[in-house]
């Protein structure tokens, strides 16, 4: 059985509201600055610059002429057409405003995204039973494979002699996740899988298994089924999801070695795994959510990758 884990909406970055205007209401003590984000390229100041074209005052009888700065209302800009809904958010201690419009493309690949994470692990099925055995080959590379049920699992950290059971938390995407891990970054992968670096606990993490829950984890963390965003980390990642279609699959190999990162920086013992995984979670949001993080490559972890 892999490790449930199940966090509140506390340890996420931004709880956000869905609104046609940005109110002029502060909540949490906090002051708005209603920002309008329509490319993450676009730099902090010229952010701020795009605030004032696109963030029209409210009517002044609504509100007085001296809060016009924090009293906005979102306008339509004319480089983006009429219609444009916005999210409410607070972040850094102040409200701003991103645009949540998707593009047809992004519409496209956040739907077969979204498939993808709804297909239940189906060991009868031939493409489902093939990817299981390229990722045995991928994971010991000339080591003959006895049968998709055998206790030979087990070494690549599978918590039984049938890894199909294991997927149940997740999903078939999880299996396509660590086959990505395996064949893209094989010399990470394979340090991963035989634990070597750091000072090791004697009661370490089964591999395998762990994948499986990263893979869970990063789900939770996007919030990609929610019908209405409600984080602003979605909304970024989205935004990289139409740079590559294979976002989610690289955030993933980002997220598991930060994972291990962590379980070495921690000495943590297999009983601290949820624990590592929430500190995992709350590292791969801050480095999201920086300013000069535009594309998965850009995040300050990837660079552990090799």
């Amino acid at each position: 059985m892999t490790h449930s884990i199940s966090f509140s909406v506390e340890t996420r970055s931004a709880v956000v509201e869905t609104s046609s205007s940005c109110s002029s209401q502060e909540i949490g003590g906090g002051s708005r600055s209603c920002v309008s984000i329509i490319n993450r390229q676009t730099t902090r100041s010229s952010a701020n610059s795009l605030s004032r074209s696109s963030c029209q005052p409210q009517d002044s009888s609504s509100v007085s002429s001296s809060d016009d700065h924090d009293h906005a209302t979102c306008a339509t800009p004319t480089w983006i057409g009429k219609g444009l809904t916005c999210v409410c958010f607070k972040r850094k201690g102040a409200y701003e405003r991103i645009c949540i419009n998707l593009t047809p493309l992004q519409e496209d690949r956040l739907r077969r995204l979204k498939h993808r994470m709804k297909v239940n692990f189906d060991a009868s099925r031939a493409d489902h039973q093939g990817a299981l055995r390229a990722l045995w080959s991928a994971t010991f590379p000339g080591q003959h494979l006895h049968g998709l049920i055998s206790e030979q699992w087990k070494e690549m950290g599978w918590q039984g002699r049938d890894p199909s059971t294991d997927f149940r938390g997740a999903g078939f995407i999880s299996l396509e996740n660590l086959l990505f891990f395996a064949k893209t970054f094989p010399i990470s992968f394979q340090r991963l899988l035989n634990k070597q670096g750091g000072k090791r606990a004697t009661w370490e993490y089964p591999f395998a298994a762990a994948g499986v829950n990263i893979t869970f984890m990063i789900m939770q963390m996007l919030d990609l089924e929610s019908a209405k965003p409600r984080t602003f980390v979605r909304a970024v990642f989205i935004q990289m999801l139409s740079e590559d279609e294979w976002a989610f699959d690289l955030l993933y190999c980002v997220a598991f070695v930060v994972m291990d990162k962590q379980w070495l920086d921690k000495n943590a013992t297999y009983m601290e795994f949820n624990d590592v995984l929430k500190s995992t979670w709350a590292q791969l949001e801050r480095e999201l959510l920086l300013d000069d993080v535009l594309r998965i490559e850009d995040m300050p972890s990837y660079g552990l990758l090799c």
